[in-house]
């Protein structure tokens, strides 16, 4: 439940709520008023926690810790995903071999690292008329990532996207 959406003390609105207390006790359904009384001699906040319930429901507790807590699970559960990044290797049709081997190396290492690679093929002018070139470039940068052992998915076959071929790989998970 993100902090924005409880209310405390005096934004409550409603003329009962149901008060779980900061023992998580049920002390049942009494006025708002007197459920704030019971809140401050406590010395802790009234904090409306389940708005669409009826009556709402409403807990004593310290809200600065209580957004606290939410605040570290938050950032807890951020830390434990995986950023993916895709990167891109551009290349040309008419590309000399050392050339496409040292761009196999540079996919082979991406993938290696867990990033999905975009490898797309630039036409220009006249190259357009021979776009097989292009999908046998990208098809002998599959043949090289197999001869490095480079465990591979491809996620988007080689297709064009007006004067680019390109295609999408993405690392073998081993699940």
């Amino acid at each position: 439940m993100a902090a924005k959406d409880l209310r405390i003390n005096k934004q409550i609105r409603v003329r009962e709520v149901r008060v779980i207390d900061h023992e998580d006790k049920q002390l049942g359904v009494m006025p708002t008023p007197q459920a704030i009384e019971l809140a401050q001699e406590v010395g802790a906040d009234l904090v409306e926690v389940a708005p669409q319930a009826n009556p709402p429901v409403c807990k004593i507790l310290d809200y600065g810790k209580y957004k606290f807590e939410l605040e570290k699970k938050r950032k807890e559960a951020k830390k434990k995903q995986k950023q993916l990044k895709l990167k891109e290797i551009r290349m040309q049709p008419k590309i000399e071999k050392h050339d496409l081997e040292f761009k196999t190396k540079h996919v082979s290492d991406f993938l290696e690292e867990g990033n999905k690679v975009k490898v797309t093929v630039r036409f220009r002018g006249r190259e357009m008329a021979h776009t097989e070139l292009g999908r046998d470039v990208l098809m002998q940068i599959l043949a090289n990532l197999d001869e490095l052992g480079t465990k591979y998915n491809v996620d988007r076959k080689p297709q064009m996207e007006g004067r680019f071929m390109s295609m999408i790989l993405s690392h073998k998970s081993k699940k």
